[in-house]
């Protein structure tokens, strides 16, 4: 086992323990470096309604079926991209949405690439956010974050200085409850949470 990246060994059952590990993590991308402090996890076939692998592999999902330590990146709203790294064993689905971090490195060149953050605090805080200040986009779908391959990099960071909370995940029209949303308590740059409003038609 390669003792700097312990989550990489984690079965797929266990996608909540490898979200929680990545909390403090580094992940540099295109001159940026952020510090991961909010994530998400989504198991596989079968097992998770709010998952995009529940009902099985597709032309769209099936990077998230392994090997572990790549990323699965998807589009939303036909305009912003969110990235998730791949855990599990190769052929069961389990992947970690990375929500929102901290910049530590390039924060200049985050700053130009989120010029309506009013904040520093705010340039990362949102997947689609952070992407940005990444200057990542589907391009990065299915590469490598651990070998120096791909466009970013996950390193190891310092542990989480505060207490790890958890709640339910945002955005999701099923299993809304299940609490596998982990951020660092009282961290300034974790996203806004918005549970989500199912629209009532006439």
């Amino acid at each position: 086992m390669n003792p700097d990246y312990p989550w990489l060994h984690l079965p797929a059952t266990a996608v909540d323990e490898a979200a929680r590990e990545l909390l403090g993590w580094h992940l540099t991308a295109n001159g940026v470096t952020v510090r991961l402090t909010e994530v998400e996890a989504y198991s596989g076939l079968g097992e998770d309604p709010a998952s995009h692998a529940h009902r099985g592999p597709t032309a769209r999902n099936e990077v998230m079926f392994g090997p572990a330590g790549r990323l699965y990146v998807y589009q939303i709203y036909g305009m912003h991209f969110c990235a998730n790294v791949v855990c599990g064993e190769p052929g069961r689905a389990a992947a970690v949405l990375l929500r929102a971090g901290e910049v530590v490195a390039g924060l200049e060149t985050a700053r130009q690439r989120r010029p309506a953050a009013r904040k520093d605090s705010g340039l990362a805080a949102g997947p689609a956010k952070l992407m940005q200040v990444l200057a990542l986009n589907r391009a990065a779908n299915d590469t490598s974050v651990i070998d120096g391959t791909g466009p970013a990099t996950l390193t190891p960071g310092s542990s989480p200085a505060g207490s790890i909370a958890a709640g339910p995940r945002v955005g999701v029209t099923s299993a809304l409850d299940v609490p596998w949303r982990f951020w660092i308590a009282g961290d300034p740059t974790v996203s806004t949470y918005r549970r989500h409003t199912p629209r009532v038609r006439a």
